[in-house]
C-alpha cells in the first residue's frame, strides 16, 4: 500500500515536505531555550512561546483558506520566506537583549507566518491521490504517510533543538530552522505538485463563496476533538517534567516524550492495514475509547520505569485517532475549504497543547504529577464523548480541484 504511496507522490515531494515541516516542532521549544537563556526570565520565555502558539492557531486556518482560495504556490512561498525572517529576526532580537514585548511580538510574528506545510501536504497529497482515480482505502494509506511524517518530525524537531543546545546554543537550532523554512518551503511551494490545488473554476464567484459557507456541523466537532488531542499532548507534557523531576532524572524528560512519539508513527504506519470495511466514524469512536483507557494508567504512575511503559502504550493511541479525524475530515467538508479545515485541525492542537501546557503546568506545581495527568484523562474522556455523540454523515463526494483541472 505504501509503495503505491510514494509511486503517486515521488521522491522528492516527501522529503521537501518532511524537511519543511520540521522548523514548526523546533522552533516552540527553541524559542523557550533561546529567550530563557538569552533574558534569564522564564516568564518571558514562556510569553514568548504563547506568542508564537497563539500566533500559529490564529493564522494557521487563515493560510489555509487562502491557498483554498488561490492555490498552495504563491500563499506557501511568501509565507515560508516571512517565517524564516521571522524566525531570525527573533534569534537577533533574543541575542541582542530586547525587551519582553518586542520578542513577544516577533514570536507571535513568527507563528503567525508558518506556511502550514504539514496540513497543506495532506490536501495535495489526497488531491493527487483523487486525481489519479484512488480509492477510499488508498487515501486513508496517503493520510496515514502523511501523519507518520507529522509525527517524526514532532520527534525529531525537539531532539536537534536539545542537541544544539547541548553542543552550542540555542540559537544555532533556530537559525537552522529558519533555513530549512526558507529553502525547503520554497522547494515544496514550487514543486510541479502544487498545480493539483489550482483554485477550482467559479470559486471566486458570488455562488462560490456561498458555497464555501456551508460546513457540516460534524467538521466543528472534528475541530473541537483536535483542540482536545492536543490538551492531551500539552497535559501530558507537564505531568511527565513534574515527574521526572520528582524522580531526580528531569533529562529523561524529552527521552519520554520522544518514545511516545516513536510508538504513535509506527501505530499510524500500521493504519493503512485496518480493513475497509470497519468505517470511519467506527474508528473514531475506537480511537477514543483507546485514548481513555490507555491514559487513566497515568494518575498511578510513580516511577521512571513505569512511566516509560505507560506513556509508550498512549502514544498507541494517538496516531489512530489522528489520521481518522483528518480522514473524516477529508471525506466531509466541501473540496473548496480542504485546506482551511486542515489548518484548522492542526491549529486546534497547536493552542490546545498551549493552553493545556499552561493549566496543567501550573497543577502540577501545586499538587503534583498526577493533577496534570487528570487534565489529559478528562480531555480523552470528552473526546470519547464527542466521537460518541456527533453525527458524522458523508455528503455526496464533490469533484476535487485536482479531477475538475485535469477533467477541464
Amino acid at each position: 500500500m505504501y509503495r503505491d504511496t510514494l509511486s503517486l507522490l515521488g521522491t522528492a515531494l516527501p522529503v521537501v515536505s518532511f524537511l519543511g515541516r520540521l522548523p514548526t516542532a523546533m522552533c516552540q521549544l527553541g524559542s523557550l531555550l533561546l529567550v530563557a537563556e538569552t533574558s534569564g526570565s522564564l516568564a518571558t520565555a514562556g510569553l514568548t512561546g504563547g506568542a508564537l502558539a497563539a500566533g500559529q492557531t490564529v493564522a494557521g486556518p487563515v493560510i489555509g483558506r487562502l491557498t483554498d482560495r488561490h492555490g498552495q504556490r504563491g500563499v506557501v512561498l511568501v509565507a515560508s520566506l516571512a517565517n524564516a525572517a521571522a524566525v531570525t529576526a527573533l534569534v537577533l532580537a533574543a541575542l541582542g537583549g530586547a525587551a519582553t514585548g518586542p520578542l513577544m511580538a516577533l514570536g507571535a510574528l513568527a507563528g503567525a507566518t508558518v506556511p502550514q506545510i504539514g496540513p497543506l501536504a495532506r490536501t495535495r497529497s489526497v488531491a493527487l491521490a483523487r486525481r489519479d482515480g484512488a480509492d477510499d482505502r488508498t487515501v486513508g494509506a496517503v493520510l496515514s504517510f502523511e501523519g507518520t511524517l507529522d509525527e517524526v518530525s514532532f520527534v525529531l524537531g525537539p531532539a536537534f533543538v536539545g542537541l544544539a543546545a547541548a553542543l552550542a546554543h540555542p540559537a544555532a537550532a533556530l537559525l537552522l530552522a529558519a533555513l530549512l523554512l526558507a529553502v525547503c518551503g520554497t522547494a515544496f511551494a514550487l514543486h510541479p505538485t502544487a498545480r493539483a490545488l489550482a483554485p477550482a473554476p467559479g470559486t471566486s464567484t458570488r455562488s462560490g463563496a456561498a458555497e464555501r459557507t456551508r460546513l457540516p456541523r460534524s467538521a466543528y466537532a472534528l475541530r473541537g476533538t483536535m483542540v482536545l488531542q492536543g490538551a492531551m499532548f500539552g497535559a501530558s507534557q507537564a505531568g511527565i517534567t513534574a515527574l521526572t523531576e520528582r524522580l531526580g532524572a528531569p533529562a529523561q524528560a524529552g527521552l519520554v516524550y520522544a518514545a511516545m512519539g516513536v510508538m504513535s508513527a509506527a501505530v499510524g504506519l500500521s493504519m493503512a492495514a485496518v480493513p475497509a470495511r470497519i468505517g470511519l466514524s467506527t474508528r473514531w469512536r475506537a480511537a477514543t475509547a483507546g485514548l481513555v483507557v490507555l491514559s487513566v494508567p497515568l494518575l498511578f504512575v510513580g516511577s521512571l520505569g513505569a512511566l516509560y511503559a505507560v506513556v509508550v502504550v498512549l502514544g498507541a493511541a494517538y496516531a489512530p485517532h489522528l489520521i481518522t479525524v483528518f480522514g473524516l475530515t477529508e471525506r466531509t467538508v466541501p473540496a473548496a475549504r480542504l485546506a482551511e479545515s486542515m489548518a484548522f485541525l492542526t491549529s486546534g492542537i497547536v493552542g490546545g497543547q498551549a493552553l493545556a501546557l499552561a493549566v496543567s503546568g501550573r497543577l502540577a506545581e501545586s499538587h503534583g504529577a498526577p493533577a496534570a495527568f487528570a487534565v489529559a484523562v478528562g480531555a480523552a474522556v470528552a473526546c470519547a464523548l464527542l466521537s460518541w455523540t456527533a453525527r458524522v454523515t458523508t455528503p455526496v463526494r464533490e469533484l476535487r480541484p485536482a479531477v475538475a483541472e485535469r477533467s477541464g
